[in-house]
């Protein structure tokens, strides 16, 4: 089984010329991991742009992620099934749940065990979850028993660090991917990150994905720009001091960018 690339392209909000643009020069500079969902309504376009690029399909590492309307009883295998078609693929390297179901109108239990039942036909070689709070992982794990939840992805930079969930994830070995790691590019104006970078002589953007990153994480950051593509790839070889991380860590103040009406109550 391919390990999850610890840096890889999202794909949020990219249709038509900027998916194209993203994941073709991506895929060229050296990107191997790509993250899209059934709501972003671009997996097609995906599928068709992985075939062009002539990446062998085993050497991407692809996740999607269900919608809530999928939930019901008998309906998250035919999604995922849809999406494989979609992305011209036999499998998914990760299946993720893309947010806890509102108010629970779907119980859990129902969903995660069709996503294990999906699993174990060999649709997703792993499978996690999404914007789950504490108390949904425990629920979760508590339906699907310890270690059955390999990855939880959710919204993380030094503006919004949601360190209950990072260290609950981490205590029960649930890998974690990071979806807006620049904050919408709030952080590039950041003038500590700025001041950071300067000594490093990279942006205040490559020092908020390396904080990330040496914490172990999973960054998925977005870009349609060859040079932006290529420092974000560049942030791997930062090295930041114990002392740069510490004074990231003092950037918290729970600025969230992704808080839909059916949000779950954040920890």
């Amino acid at each position: 089984m391919m390990k999850m690339p610890n840096l890889g392209l999202g794909t949020f909000r990219l249709k038509d010329q900027p998916l194209r643009d993203s994941l073709l020069q991506g895929l060229e500079l050296g990107y191997r991991h790509i993250d899209t969902a059934q709501i972003y309504d671009n997996e097609a376009e995906v599928g068709q742009l992985m075939a062009e690029s002539r990446v062998p399909r085993q050497d991407i590492y692809l996740t999607t992620k269900v919608w809530i309307s999928e939930f019901g009883p008998g309906k998250v295998i035919p999604s995922l099934e849809l999406s494989l078609e979609k992305l011209r693929t036999d499998y998914l390297d990760l299946a993720l749940i893309h947010w806890p179901s509102p108010k629970d109108e779907v119980p859990m239990a129902v969903y995660l065990e069709q996503l294990a039942e999906a699993k174990a036909r060999g649709l997703t070689r792993e499978i996690g979850v999404s914007n789950f709070t504490v108390a949904q992982l425990k629920e979760a794990i508590d339906i699907l028993g310890p270690g059955a939840i390999a990855h939880q992805q959710v919204e993380i930079h030094p503006l919004l660090q949601n360190r209950k969930v990072v260290e609950f994830c981490q205590d029960q070995g649930i890998a974690i991917t990071a979806y807006m790691p620049l904050a919408y590019g709030k952080v590039l104006s950041e003038p500590l990150l700025m001041e950071i970078g300067k000594r490093h002589g990279v942006s205040a953007a490559q020092v908020s994905l390396a904080w990330l990153l040496a914490q172990g994480m999973t960054v998925i950051p977005s870009s349609t720009k060859r040079e932006n593509l290529a420092a974000n790839l560049a942030a791997l070889k930062v090295q930041l001091s114990p002392e740069e991380m510490a004074q990231i860590a003092t950037l918290e103040r729970g600025e969230r960018c992704a808080n839909p009406d059916f949000a779950p109550n954040w920890d």
